[in-house]
């Protein structure tokens, strides 16, 4: 990623602002934005202001506080100048870049109905995730996801932060491309969030490797049972099973003679055990391999790789 990429998130007039917070970044993960409050820039866990002269600090008394018409620009240079193309994916309340970034949108909610949102506006808050594409993140935990050559049904526990959306997008890729333990095999990947492939017009940002297929924006439940008709996978994977509903679509995928790949926020195995949602494909062993994901001295790491429970 080229320190252009970033800047061209944003319009001419904001660029130099920019310019020496985007020179570094491999180190930038975030830049929030907020009407009438400064700028804040995260950069390898750490939290820093921006100055008017667009200088790094960690001082508020001297940040740059963008206005609401500031934010407007910002918003309409990131929507090619029309907001109205892009209310579908401001309905779900995040907007995808070319490169697989993403930018978060907060504002006023419009409901159609009781419980569909029609639409934000006034939008006054964006938090632009610039995504990390970290080919070899899977490297150490490859050899522990197959055996005799078969890749096991697996589960990433993490807590927010450590990684685990990293780790799941270079394992897929590994599983595509095939690797010194498995051969290559077909992936279908749900990507609820936009954030495993990272897709801009439907086309992957992210390497997911070339036997991948990528179901966008659409809701994990529903994608797996339409992969499964429609693209015949041997492996599915999803970001953050988290209801029932994920867990019946499991279920049925297994059913089907397709292996998961899947990730979950839990600190460690007690607290997945906690999970009720998850009790019975815990029962029925449905996972061969679960992979802990923590921080060490501030570093996201594999804490531990367990086998069937």
């Amino acid at each position: 990623m080229e320190k252009e990429e970033i800047l061209h998130m944003f319009p001419a007039s904001c660029r130099k602002l920019f310019d020496r917070a985007a020179s570094a970044p491999e180190k930038l993960q975030e830049i929030r934005l907020r009407a009438k409050k400064p700028v804040i820039l995260v950069k390898m866990q750490q939290e820093y202001f921006l100055t008017e002269a667009g200088q790094l600090t960690r001082e508020v008394s001297g940040a740059k506080v963008v206005d609401a018409k500031e934010l407007e620009e910002i918003l309409q240079h990131i929507c090619n100048y029309s907001v109205y193309a892009y209310t579908d994916e401001i309905r779900q309340g995040y907007l995808t870049l070319p490169g697989g970034h993403r930018v978060g949108v907060a504002g006023q909610v419009v409901m159609e109905g009781e419980d569909r949102i029609r639409t934000i506006k006034n939008i006054r808050y964006l938090n632009i995730r610039i995504a990390h594409e970290v080919k070899g993140a899977a490297k150490t935990v490859i050899p522990e996801v197959y055996e005799n050559g078969r890749f096991c049904n697996t589960l990433i526990l993490s807590p927010p932060g450590c990684g685990k959306t990293t780790l799941l997008r270079d394992l897929v890729r590994e599983i595509s491309e095939g690797n010194a333990w498995g051969r290559g095999m077909f992936v279908s990947v749900v990507d609820e969030r936009s954030e495993i492939a990272g897709s801009y017009l439907g086309v992957a940002q992210n390497d997911l490797g070339i036997r991948t297929d990528v179901l966008d924006g659409c809701p994990k439940a529903m994608g797996m049972m339409l992969l499964i008709r429609s693209m015949a996978p041997q492996v599915i994977a999803v970001d953050e099973l988290g209801s029932v509903e994920d867990v019946e679509a499991v279920e049925k995928v297994l059913r089907c003679g397709c292996h998961i790949l899947a990730t979950i926020h839990a600190e460690d195995m007690e607290e997945l055990k906690q999970k009720a949602f998850m009790e019975k494909l815990l029962r029925e062993r449905a996972f061969r391999r679960f992979i802990v994901m923590g921080k060490e001295n501030g570093n996201c790491v594999v804490k531990n790789i367990y086998g069937c429970i």
